[in-house]
């Protein structure tokens, strides 16, 4: 079907001041677990926004899970306006699906990824383990918390940066970078099926020396609970990880919520949304914006999921499919 709003207008609309009122003023945005606190912001702003200059009042719902059960509840429906999400394959799954059109990467800048951020560490008060990278988390020593990558892209993305840590170390050598994966793996006394359930997990049950979750949600936990009580470690290499994010055509078109749902993606990419994002810990496209920020955010060697895997295509195939590699190094666990 013929999507109803080009990018420009996507992104300008909200600029028009005296623009007419949206056909719809209601959307539900399902994202992945631990945004909750970044989306109250990320819809404070918008919604002040689009009061301000068409004096209409909107409201976004939200829903918050794993990225990939999120995708699986959209599919059996769940009529969520839009996704944003934290791995590319999970809005692939709903294009296969039928929900979202083909070609929706090209609907937004940046492959319609408006932030990323990596795999980071987050250690207790004075990192007692001095765990400063991927090969400290293989030691018999230490205990790691991270949430299942059977169901949480947050956990995949885990599993990529470790395997990419791996295949450098170990020149590539394929069982190498098994076992190394297999042992990291072995240290995690529990997988809980989400990012938030994980900082549960590490944070309130007290459970491991290290809890392995994005960038951002370090940020978050020691906002939440205290800046004395852990620390974040960004280890010298981690891979890059996209946010990407999509209009759900065939429930917008169906609610008459898609010019809104592009308005609010598209207020991701304007200084104002580019500034919320920055603030809660995510590293941005923007160049002003984000070389304010850079003072925050520490330097790391991103690796990308084309250059150590060859796309993520084959990375589905390969690591994520029923069989695949990670099915045979997490099965026996």
């Amino acid at each position: 079907m013929k999507r109803l709003l080009a990018i420009g207008a996507a992104l300008g609309a909200l600029a028009l001041g005296s623009a007419p009122a949206l056909a719809a003023d209601k959307i539900l945005n399902a994202s992945y677990d631990i945004s909750r606190e970044l989306f109250v912001a990320v819809n404070q702003g918008f919604i002040a926004k689009v009061k301000a200059e068409t004096g209409q009042d909107v409201t976004i719902d939200q829903s918050h899970g794993g990225s990939s059960r999120q995708a699986r509840a959209i599919l059996e429906g769940l009529e969520a306006d839009v996704v944003t999400f934290n791995q590319v394959t999970d809005i692939d799954q709903l294009v296969k699906g039928g929900a979202v059109e083909a070609g929706w990467q090209e609907e937004f800048p940046n492959g319609a990824s408006p932030y990323y951020s990596l795999p980071a560490f987050l250690v207790r008060e004075g990192n007692p383990k001095n765990i400063r990278n991927w090969d400290d988390l293989v030691r018999d020593d230490v205990q790691v918390i991270f949430p299942n990558p059977k169901t949480s892209g947050n956990a995949r993305y885990t599993y990529l940066a470790a395997a990419a840590f791996a295949q450098e170390a170990f020149g590539g050598d394929a069982e190498k970078v098994a076992a190394f994966i297999g042992k990291l793996f072995d240290n995690v006394p529990v997988f809980d099926t989400g990012g938030r359930a994980a900082t549960t997990t590490f944070v309130e049950r007290g459970l491991g020396d290290v809890l392995i979750t994005f960038e951002a949600e370090t940020w978050g936990i020691a906002k939440e609970f205290g800046e004395d009580k852990f620390d974040t470690v960004v280890p010298a290499v981690s891979i890059l990880a996209d946010f990407p994010v999509a209009v759900v055509d065939r429930v917008a078109e169906k609610r008459g919520s898609v010019e809104l749902a592009k308005n609010y993606l598209g207020f991701l990419y304007t200084p104002e949304g580019q500034t919320i994002l920055a603030e809660n810990g995510n590293r941005v496209r923007d160049e002003t914006v984000a070389a304010a920020h850079a003072a925050n955010f520490p330097e790391v060697r991103l690796v990308t999921v084309d250059e150590a895997f060859g796309g993520w295509d084959k990375v589905q195939a390969e690591h994520f499919a029923s069989g695949g590699l990670l099915d045979q190094i997490y099965g026996d666990r």
